[in-house]
């Protein structure tokens, strides 16, 4: 992989077309590496690793020579965010019509909970005023999160306010560990309901299967079947 100059960095950022398209030219791995993590989503990968082209320049544009971090490193939160709101807004991943509404409603109830008992119904609670399953609650509020910004300030009080990007340190380029791990919470942003509610309680909350399966009341041999199957099918579409 091809390791830009700061001064190249710099000439592209002053208006110099020639530079960019050389620097893009000679990372095109980096971004054929992203490109294929993103293949059989309807999209040839031609057209993807255009938008991923885009988000490398948007990087390029944005970064800070300051950074105690590898612009090729930077530069992938960009590629991958590029092609994923391009797949978002112009393919299957949208939020439907469904979902939408019951989002609307859950709104409204949590609403009118905090106004009358000051706080949130739990999950639970919420599947049984909807008549719906519990699955399908946390489907609506998942999809409501806001998306988060890599160049979103951070404060804290040792450190003052800096963005989530400048936080990426090291002086080794980390972006095959950055791929790596955005493919993983790409796969998990896929994930049906309960298949995600396992990954999250297994793998990010440190929870037991058998405490999972008391969780969501089923059983541990559930609990691990699935937990087995989408683990198979993850290592199969990171491959």
């Amino acid at each position: 992989m091809y390791e830009i100059e700061t001064e190249d960095i710099i000439k592209a950022q002053n208006g110099s077309n020639e530079e960019m398209s050389k620097i893009v030219q000679k990372n095109s791995g980096l971004i054929w590496s992203i490109v294929n993590r993103f293949a059989n989503r309807g999209y040839s990968k031609e057209d993807l690793y255009q938008i991923g082209c885009i988000g490398l320049i948007k990087a390029i544009k944005r970064f800070d020579i300051n950074f105690n971090v590898k612009i090729t490193t930077y530069s992938v939160p960009y590629i991958i965010g590029e092609i994923k709101r391009f797949i978002r807004d112009d393919g299957p991943i949208k939020i439907s019509r469904s979902v939408k509404e019951l989002t609307y409603k859950i709104n409204e109830i949590q609403r009118r909970a905090i106004n009358e008992n000051g706080e949130e119904l739990g999950i639970l609670e919420l599947a049984k005023k909807l008549n719906v399953e519990k699955e399908e609650i946390v489907v609506a509020l998942e999809s409501s999160k806001k998306l988060e910004s890599i160049d979103a300030e951070i404060y804290d009080e040792d450190n003052g306010g800096e963005s989530k990007i400048a936080r990426i340190t090291t002086n080794k380029d980390e972006s095959n560990t950055i791929i790596d791990k955005l493919c993983v919470k790409e796969l998990i942003s896929g994930l049906e309901g309960r298949e995600k509610q396992i990954i999250i309680l297994r793998y990010y909350k440190d929870k037991t299967q058998t405490e999972v399966a008391k969780m969501l009341g089923i059983s541990q041999v559930q609990v691990s079947r699935i937990e087995k199957k989408i683990l198979m099918e993850m290592r199969k579409q990171i491959a």
